[in-house]
C-alpha cells in the first residue's frame, strides 16, 4: 500500500469506524491515527490493517477490530502517569496504544512467539515503557503490583475475581463478559478495598480467553 493511500487509509479508519462508535477523546484518537497499526498485523493482512473486522492472529487468535480497541482505551481513561496491566498482549498494537497513554505497562500472554513478535515491534517503534511476559492470566494475575488500569483482550464467559484486587483505588478494569452471540463490556472501577462499581458499557462479541472459566453446564 502506497504511503499517501495508507494515510487516507487511516484517516478513513477514525473518521468512519472508530468517531461513529462515540470515540471522541482526542488523546485516544491522536494515539490510535499516530500508531501504524498496518506495522502489527500479520503480513498477509497489512492490506486489511484499517478494516472494521477481527484480524486473524496465529494459534487462532484475532485482533479487536479498530472501533473496539478504540472503545476500549477511552473507557478507561487513562492519565499519563497510570500502570497498567494488559492480559492477552497479540499483536502488540494495543500495547503499544497503551504505552503512548500511560506511564507503563505490563503486558500478559500466554504464547511465547507472541511476547517474542511484540516485543520486537515495539522496540522498532522506539516504545520502552511496556514488559512484557509469557504466562495464563485466564483466571487472573498474581504478582505484587496495583495497577491503575486493567484491559483484558479476550472475552470471560463468566466474570471472575481474578483482575478486582489488583487495581489500585480508583482503579478501571475493561472486560467483555458473556458468550457468543451478545457479549456485555463492562467497566469495574475499585472504590475503595471492598467495594467495585460495575458499569456496562455496550454490547459485543470477541473470543474468550484461553483457558477462562467457562460457566457451570446445567443439569436437571
Amino acid at each position: 500500500m502506497e504511503q499517501m493511500n495508507l494515510e487516507q487509509a487511516r484517516f478513513n479508519m477514525i473518521e468512519q469506524q472508530i468517531r461513529p462508535w462515540d470515540v471522541l477523546d482526542d488523546k485516544v484518537l491522536e494515539v490510535l491515527s499516530a500508531t501504524p497499526r498496518e506495522d502489527f498485523v500479520p503480513a498477509q493482512y497489512r492490506a486489511l490493517a484499517f478494516s472494521d473486522i477481527c484480524i486473524p492472529l496465529p494459534q487462532d487468535q484475532c485482533m479487536m477490530p479498530p472501533k473496539l480497541e478504540g472503545r476500549l482505551l477511552q473507557s478507561l481513561a487513562l492519565q499519563s502517569s497510570d500502570s497498567i496491566l494488559e492480559i492477552g498482549t497479540g499483536s502488540g498494537y494495543l500495547t503499544a496504544c497503551l504505552a503512548r497513554l500511560g506511564n507503563r505497562v505490563h503486558s500478559v500472554d500466554l504464547f511465547e512467539d507472541f511476547v517474542d513478535a511484540a516485543g520486537a515491534k515495539l522496540a522498532r517503534h522506539d516504545i520502552r515503557n511496556a514488559t512484557l511476559e509469557v504466562g495464563d492470566a485466564a483466571t487472573g494475575w498474581s504478582d505484587e503490583q496495583r495497577y491503575d488500569a486493567i484491559a483484558v483482550t479476550g472475552s470471560l464467559p463468566v466474570l471472575h475475581q481474578g483482575f478486582h484486587s489488583l487495581l489500585n483505588p480508583g482503579g478501571r478494569l475493561f472486560v467483555i463478559v458473556g458468550q457468543p452471540p451478545v457479549m456485555q463490556a463492562l467497566l469495574i472501577t475499585r472504590i475503595d478495598a471492598q467495594e467495585w462499581n460495575q458499569e456496562s458499557l455496550f454490547e459485543t462479541s470477541i473470543p474468550a480467553l484461553v483457558n477462562a472459566p467457562q460457566p457451570e453446564a446445567f443439569s436437571f
